[in-house]
């Protein structure tokens, strides 16, 4: 026990940056919490604050230790949290990102819900598509769509997305469907913008062995059985996913979308599938943490909570809501 009051002393007074304010906070003199701080040191055999009369600073050990100290403390908490009144009780603050048309749909809706099953958390919520910096921006978990670059970073896979060419019923009466990835050339297409993303094209799988990719006006290119990535062109195009998604739903042309978009347009039959036996292979959407372990207690039931969620076969069709 003396030695855990004297892992707390340690944390205070590096929070604090003095011996004076933790000794303050914890209702006892400053020279306790200086002979806490000595048989530390004396413990380890390593020297982890260079205290003077003017100012406090870690050193190397003492910055390494500290972060390790913080997290068995607040593993305690949610421990502790854990067998309260009879049940798991997260608590603290939960800093959530998310991508934007993603995050309007599928997190923002959730949040909300997730606070009602866990009073004591509070969330905040970070919505864009700029690829934020967990660690260095103090943000707990992320929500990401599509594949993940290499990092160390930690991923929890939760559901599955596909990207698939939708079109309007209305569209299709007037223009036909298209039965090969080659016959977009023929239509209109509703493209991101080249400033945007997608900057490959539209994925395809040809499925038949001994298929060879098209050419052409196309811009598809690959193998037979491979991936392959089409450019259509069109009359109109956009830098924003969802004016593309309200275009599409108009009629005014073929989209290139996530199933988390159309899904529930699909759904109701205000769009329809095309060309899904050339569907390329499916990306996941994940959760993302900056370590895989010691997470908070609210951060691993946000985690489970999103993945009870989004594992429900009705999720994408129904919406959040249902």
């Amino acid at each position: 026990m003396d030695k855990f009051k004297q892992i707390e002393s340690f944390v205070s007074v590096a929070q604090r940056g003095s011996l004076t304010a933790a000794a303050q906070a914890e209702g006892v003199a400053p020279a306790i919490m200086g002979r806490r701080l000595d048989a530390l040191e004396e413990h380890l055999g390593v020297k982890l604050m260079v205290r003077t009369t003017r100012r406090l600073s870690l050193t190397h050990e003492g910055s390494a230790f500290l972060e390790d100290c913080q997290r068995i403390l607040a593993e305690l908490a949610d421990a502790e949290s854990g067998v309260s009144a009879g049940g798991v009780r997260a608590r603290g603050h939960l800093r959530i990102t998310a991508p934007a048309g993603f995050g309007r749909r599928h997190v923002a809706p959730l949040v909300p819900r997730f606070r009602s099953e866990h009073a004591d958390v509070t969330v905040s919520l970070n919505l864009g598509d700029r690829v934020v910096d967990l660690a260095g921006e103090g943000f707990d978990c992320a929500v990401r769509v599509g594949d993940l670059p290499d990092s160390s970073l930690v991923s929890v896979r939760l559901a599955d997305n596909r990207r698939l060419c939708v079109a309007a019923p209305a569209y299709l009466r007037r223009h036909g469907r298209p039965e090969h990835p080659s016959d977009l050339a023929r239509h209109d297409c509703l493209t991101l913008s080249s400033d945007a993303s997608q900057t490959r094209g539209w994925a395809f799988r040809l499925p038949a062995p001994g298929a060879e990719a098209e050419g052409g006006d196309g811009g598809m290119e690959g193998g037979a059985g491979e991936v392959v990535h089409l450019k259509p062109g069109g009359p109109l195009d956009c830098s924003d996913g969802q004016v593309l998604h309200d275009w599409c739903l108009a009629g005014h042309g073929i989209a290139w979308r996530s199933t988390w978009e159309v899904e529930a347009d699909i759904a109701a039959g205000r769009l329809e599938a095309l060309l899904q036996d050339f569907a390329a292979p499916p990306n996941g959407i994940y959760a993302v943490v900056p370590q895989r372990k010691h997470l908070p207690l609210r951060v691993r039931l946000w985690i489970d909570f999103l993945k009870r969620h989004y594992g429900r076969t009705d999720f994408w069709t129904a919406g959040p809501r249902a």
